[in-house]
């Protein structure tokens, strides 16, 4: 057993193909988005892949899956004494849009969800909704550091637009202090259409800048405009190999990942990695 276990390090070690997959789905295909062209790029160019290593089966299983479309580039901006200052936003995948022209409204920063809900409707009703609760860096888990903030990205439209707010803007999920803000998705749950609200992220920087502010002025009011729209769903795949095992051929283990990424990366930590190590281990295993 060890010598298997052994032989199997060092080939994943010394003649792996994940660094040429992950190079072609990162730099050659890039974002892949659900519902787009990348992501049935991505889809065309696995099954090639798993269909060169020899496998046992190789099929595609349909699947209908959200299409969203991020439009043109976001803007946002607040005036602090008598100043525009511009700070950089992406909308939240599965967003609305704003109005056309854009929105603007007065900002109420808060550090979640519990506060938003204790402040009640009177204080938000009307507003743009500020979460700016950050991942903390004690946790060694990194994810734990994020899925403390996650809720706020997740739920806070949807909440917020129960309380009656018009919009809201939620601090990037990053450690890092940056003008890149990150996407992610919200989800408006079983908020009737006409409810939904236009939910953005903003960098780490620029939510620092617009806290700062607000302590000088809590009125201040603050714009964005974004173009995002949710399309009808779009057929595509599942990509699955399959090796039978000679001894157990009906029971099944499982290793996977997510073709599909974000728009404004290439995917290549979330999840191409995944993807690719998920098809060397059926490469590893064929040998």
């Amino acid at each position: 057993m060890k010598k298997m276990l052994r032989s199997i390090y060092d080939t994943a070690l010394t003649n792996s193909k994940c660094y040429d997959w992950l190079d072609y789905l990162s730099n050659t295909i890039g974002s892949r988005l659900s519902g787009s062209k990348g992501a049935e790029k991505a889809v065309i160019y696995t099954k090639a892949e798993l269909d060169k290593l020899g496998l046992d089966r190789v099929f595609l299983q349909e699947v209908m899956v959200p299409h969203w479309v991020r439009g043109e580039k976001e803007k946002a901006y607040f005036e602090n004494k008598g100043k525009k200052i511009n700070v950089p936003i992406c909308a939240l995948g599965s967003s609305i849009a704003t109005p056309k022209q854009g929105l603007i409204a007065p900002i109420i920063e808060v550090m979640g969800i519990e506060e938003m809900i204790a402040l009640g409707a009177e204080k938000i009703k009307g507003k743009i909704v500020f979460f700016n609760r950050p991942m903390t860096p004690i946790h060694i888990e990194t994810f734990k550091a994020y899925s403390g903030c996650l809720d706020q990205r997740s739920s806070g439209a949807r909440e917020a637009a129960k309380l009656g707010a018009v919009g809201v803007i939620v601090r990037s999920m990053n450690l890092r202090l940056d003008d890149l803000p990150h996407t992610g998705n919200t989800n408006y749950g079983d908020l009737p259409k006409d409810k939904y609200i236009p939910a953005a992220a903003i960098s780490t920087n620029g939510a620092n800048l617009l806290k700062e502010a607000l302590k000088e002025n809590p009125n201040l009011n603050f714009y964005f405009k974004q173009s995002c729209e949710t399309l009808p769903d779009v057929l595509s795949y599942n990509v699955v190999g399959e090796i039978k095992g000679s001894q157990n051929p009906d029971k099944i283990m499982v290793v996977g990942g997510h073709l599909d990424s974000w728009d404004l990366g290439d995917g290549s930590h979330d999840d191409g990695a995944g993807v690719v190590q998920s098809m060397d281990i059926l490469s590893i295993f064929k040998i």
